[in-house]
């Protein structure tokens, strides 16, 4: 594409939305996303954040995103640049990323790369903007970021981001970096000491919310609400487990229903544990009787009834997607999730009984403990499953996160889990379709989750080389990164 054709495929991204917000404003932030236009705009927190800064009276956020094609970019010599002004990102005083999880870190570096701005903190200058980090990722781990930003907002953003526009006006980049190293709920790389505790919104700045319904998301034009934040539950490997945040907040689906537009044809009900809710079934089947398509991001399978599930099918739903999370009802029960095969197979045969066309289920292979008895008792069960409806099995393997009781735990060979994925794929073959995530990436996304500011450093090593795993490999090697977790990635990979 030429420089006026990238324009253009952004000026009709912008055309098709609805609820772009523009104000003119003395602090004008780039808020970014480093994945796509179709997968940002699918990220309710990103929303959230966005409608957030045009609520203070001084600042106004514009949104960038990583190109869908970035030699296109590279190729017109074009400067990353803004969604609603066309600005370059270098030319804000503040870029702030909005970042998800470990994997898209690369994304990060590819943006501040294609905006000009160097990617080493240590290497601007008073003149380069301030580069401010916040997202779901820092309820885990935000320190593989720390080479890279100035500040990272650390838990939920709507207040953090608020403190952060107050004391941004009018202050100098190195005064403005120096002044959020005393307030809490900021860690500033290079001052700080540990991690503050994770920051806490106050209720009544929920629910999260859809600000722009764009046709490109992945999750079409569909408006996403947050039936509740936080989660009560106590599994093992989970960020949102109960202890995190102090559990599950709910939100009243009188100010649910109350939030969503009137014109809204789809939405999305987004949350940890959103079947949790003791009024999910009210919100759901207001919902439907108002002739709107229905989304949950979260159905548990023990809180599947008829009722639950007849609304869903009145409300769009073809697949019912679930999560076992353990090969086995022995390693369900050691991390404690609560599902067993009796909530499993009931919820295949009300997908049944509703029509619904399939049962998907996420499943975690390579938990600490698993044994060919676990394996073998997943392939038994899902053929089960499949005499009843069919199955999609997602398989994922297990990825350890700081802050859970799992944090710490190894990480299987890859070797070991693509024989397990290899066994998965010829004994399921015929009942099941299998969907299986790749034991390489999801090592690399170990390596990240655990290996601190090294592993961030290495990140940068390995886009360097053009990201390929066995850049990964090197750059992970060459940092001195976990040596021990390295020989999880096997000699041959």
């Amino acid at each position: 594409m030429s420089g006026w054709e990238l324009v253009e495929q952004v000026r009709r991204r912008v055309g098709a939305e609805q609820g772009t917000l523009r104000k003119a404003a003395s602090l004008r932030v780039a808020l970014c996303y480093p994945a796509p236009y179709a997968v940002g705009m699918s990220s309710l927190g990103f929303q959230t954040i966005y409608r957030e800064i045009h609520r203070h009276g001084e600042a106004a956020a514009e949104r960038a995103f990583l190109p869908d094609r970035i030699e296109d970019y590279r190729r017109a010599r074009v400067p990353l640049f803004t969604y609603e002004s066309e600005t370059p990102l270098a030319d804000f005083p503040v870029v702030a990323f909005s970042i998800s999880y470990e994997l898209e870190l690369p994304g990060l570096l590819e943006m501040l790369d294609l905006a000009g701005i160097p990617l080493l903190r240590s290497e601007r200058s008073a003149h380069h903007p301030v580069i401010l980090a916040g997202g779901p990722l820092t309820n885990a781990d935000p320190l593989p970021l720390a080479p890279f930003v100035d500040v990272i907002a650390v838990g939920e953003g709507e207040e953090l981001i608020r403190t952060f526009l107050d004391a941004a006006p009018a202050v100098p980049r190195a005064a403005l970096i120096e002044r959020m190293a005393a307030l809490p709920g900021f860690y500033i790389p290079g001052k700080s000491g540990a991690l503050p505790p994770a920051a806490r919104a106050p209720d009544d700045r929920l629910p999260a919310r859809s600000q722009i319904v764009a046709r490109e998301s992945v999750l079409g034009p569909m408006f996403l609400i947050e039936a509740e934040r936080g989660c009560s539950r106590p599994c093992a490997y989970c960020v949102m487990r109960r202890a995190a945040g102090g559990g599950m907040r709910t939100v009243a689906p009188e100010r649910v229903l109350s939030l969503v537009p009137a014109d809204a044809r789809s939405v999305g009900l987004v949350g940890a544990a959103v079947t949790d809710h003791p009024g999910i079934k009210r919100i759901v089947r207001a919902l439907v009787e108002g002739g709107r398509a229905v989304g949950i991001s979260s159905l548990r399978a023990d809180r599947l009834d008829d009722e639950l599930v007849g609304l869903l099918a009145r409300g769009g739903y073809r697949t019912l997607t679930t999560a076992s999370d353990g090969a086995s009802q022995r390693l369900r029960d050691l991390v404690g999730r609560g599902t067993t095969e009796r909530h499993l197979l009931r919820a295949a045969e009300l997908a049944r009984r509703h029509g619904m066309r399939r049962l998907k289920l996420y499943q975690m292979i390579g938990l600490p403990g698993e044994t060919d008895a676990d394996i073998e008792e997943l392939i038994r069960f899902t053929g089960e499953l499949a005499r009843i409806v069919r199955v999609t099995l997602s398989v994922s393997p297990f990825v350890a996160k700081r802050g859970t009781p799992l944090d710490g735990a190894p990480f299987e060979a890859i070797p070991s889990l693509e024989a397990k994925l290899a066994r998965l794929r010829r004994s399921l073959k015929k009942p099941a379709e299998l969907r299986p995530a790749s034991a390489r990436w999801a090592w690399v996304e170990y390596m990240l989750a655990q290996g601190g500011e090294p592993a961030g450093l290495a990140a940068m090593d390995a886009w360097r080389a053009g990201g390929s795993f066995r850049a990964w490999k090197r750059a992970f090697a060459a940092r001195e990164v976990m040596p021990e977790a390295r020989a999880a990635a096997g000699a041959r990979t």
